[in-house]
């Protein structure tokens, strides 16, 4: 049984790894990281996209979507991670008695508008928020809107008025704005680490991520961003969120901190064009690496083949993906059909 680590105090964090504030907004602090320019938005919004999304029949042959068995989701293995992937980045983790959600959207558009041009699904949800187990936890990565669904968490604090939010700092204003009860939603720093309740042996810890937030005009980065460690007394799961690689050592620092980690949820899609997407988003390359550095013994690749955010084949994540582990027995960095459940 692996020890719980009690995280690194603030003395022990490099300077470049902790969150950086500059004129009321988050800046990343280590090198590397540029967003695009107005010029390079311009390019890319006028870049034909080969992502070639074919009709629902051919989609029910290629990347189907499975209805999640409701009892084994009521009983996942005691010693084990069952997790199911929902969509996108929303994955349910279930692991040391407890229940978790990450980065639940369970609306058809991701986007302040459910209309044209807002992404809209193009895979159905493999389930409905009623038809849930019972939920302990959700972690959000950032508040971009096929990450934060507003929707979503209304329906989810409806259904499950006991839950634990646990958000990145900057977000809590905004959660209570949206009907979740101020006392049940913990916002945090990276390397902060904090608990669903005072006997619980599971804990939630918020590292960082090479990405960035926004969701109206004038709000960028006021809102920090970020992945989570969830450490049980015997497992323990990385969620990514959103990322671009960190040339400077960013995973392998989580790794060293708190791996190795029996389950990594890593995003894999929407990576295309390269030149626009590679400070804030990894592509499957990228993501085996991430993999290795964080010392996980297996990995699921996330955030695609739910919405069509970029210009690549939408296959290709899984795609890439597959080539890259055919050769490794047994496979350590996995695809799985939406709503399909498995156990590690």
């Amino acid at each position: 049984m692996a020890a719980l680590s009690t995280g690194p105090q603030p003395s022990e964090i490099e300077e470049k790894w902790r969150s950086k504030i500059v004129c009321g907004r988050f800046e990343i602090p280590w090198s590397g990281f540029q967003l695009p320019g107005p010029v390079a938005v311009m390019k890319f919004m006028g870049t034909k996209s080969e992502s070639n999304i074919p009709s629902s029949a051919e989609l029910d042959k290629v990347h189907p979507v499975l209805h999640p068995d409701g009892a084994v989701l009521q009983s996942p293995p005691p010693d084990k991670v069952q997790t199911t992937w929902i969509g996108h980045a929303t994955v349910l983790v279930q692991m040391d008695g407890v229940n978790v959600l990450t980065d639940p959207i369970f609306s058809d558009f991701c986007g302040p508008v459910s209309m044209k041009p807002v992404p809209k699904r193009y895979r159905k949800v493999p389930l409905s928020i009623d038809e849930l187990p019972r939920i302990d936890a959700i972690v959000i990565s950032h508040n971009h809107f096929d990450h934060l669904d507003i929707d979503s968490v209304k329906k989810l604090t409806r259904r499950f008025p006991q839950l634990t939010w646990f958000v990145p700092k900057g977000l809590q204003s905004w959660m209570v704005d949206s009907g979740v009860a101020r006392d049940q939603v913990k916002e945090m720093d990276w390397w902060e680490d904090q608990k669903i309740g005072d006997h619980s042996d599971v804990k939630f810890v918020f590292t960082p991520a090479q990405h960035w937030c926004r969701r109206g005009m004038f709000d960028r980065n006021k809102v920090l961003w970020g992945s989570w460690c969830v450490l049980g007394p015997s497992k323990r799961f990385y969620f990514a969120g959103d990322t671009g690689y960190s040339e400077e050592g960013l995973f392998r620092e989580i790794g060293k901190r708190y791996g190795p980690f029996d389950l990594a949820a890593i995003p894999i899609g929407a990576y295309s064009p390269r030149e626009f997407m590679k400070s804030q988003h990894i592509n499957p390359e990228e993501a085996l690496i991430v993999h290795k550095e964080l010392n996980a013994k297996k990995s699921l690749g996330i955030h695609w083949g739910t919405f069509n955010l970029s210009n690549e084949y939408f296959l290709e994540p899984k795609q890439k993906i597959e080539a890259a582990m055919k050769d490794e027995n047994p496979k350590s960095f996995i695809t799985v059909n939406l709503g399909e459940t498995f156990a590690t």
